[in-house]
């Protein structure tokens, strides 16, 4: 018997929280309706469109750091390098060569 009422227990609750949840939907969906209604049927106006302001950052000019002695003699050893194995011609030479001295 003990079971049997453990079951008729659980459905009676079960039963009782459904119908009140359904009841509560209900009385809510009819509030809304209400509301619908009263409400003016009025479409909103047209929102204008919102065009992005392209932003410019003005950045300062940058100046490389200067360059030591030691590391510039490090550059053109290692240009000189390139030179010997044949990867640079020699007019790229040139033209690395006045960079690196700032020429």
């Amino acid at each position: 018997m003990g079971l049997l009422r453990g079951v008729a227990r659980t459905a009676v609750v079960a039963g009782t929280a459904t119908a009140v949840s359904n009841r509560v939907s209900r009385r809510q969906a009819g509030r809304w309706a209400d509301q619908e209604q009263a409400a003016p049927q009025q479409a909103p106006p047209p929102a204008e469109p919102v065009y992005a302001q392209p932003v410019y950052v003005q950045q300062a000019p940058t100046t490389p750091p200067p360059v030591d002695m030691d590391t510039k003699l490090a550059q053109l050893k290692d240009l000189g390098q390139l030179k010997e194995q044949g990867v640079l011609s020699d007019a790229e030479f040139e033209v690395q060569k006045n960079r690196i001295l700032g020429q």
